[in-house]
């Protein structure tokens, strides 16, 4: 009866270890979640990025508005017949 409960002991304690310090533990598996919920808002954020480039994009192939505003912007494109004024802000 002695040799039963020391096996029994002994597979209680084996079937702990793995629980607590294996591969599969719960410690690792809380890690784990934690790591996917970071890099899953990481993702979320590269997605949102994505989409306003997949739009600019878009607008950039299907009309002239979007390039006529980035020529306005970064260039200083100005059309025929337009005024162009420059705000000189004095500091005092």
């Amino acid at each position: 009866m002695k040799w039963v409960t020391v096996v029994l002991s002994f597979a209680l304690v084996c079937c702990q270890y793995s629980l607590w310090f294996s591969k599969g533990s719960i410690g690792r598996n809380s890690s784990l979640r934690e790591q996917i919920a970071v890099q899953e808002e990481k993702n979320q954020t590269l997605a949102l990025r994505n989409h306003s480039l997949a739009a600019e994009v878009y607008d950039l192939e299907n009309g002239q508005e979007a390039i006529s505003e980035i020529a306005r912007v970064e260039l200083g494109y100005i059309q025929d017949g337009e005024t162009f004024y420059r705000l000189i802000r004095h500091n005092r």
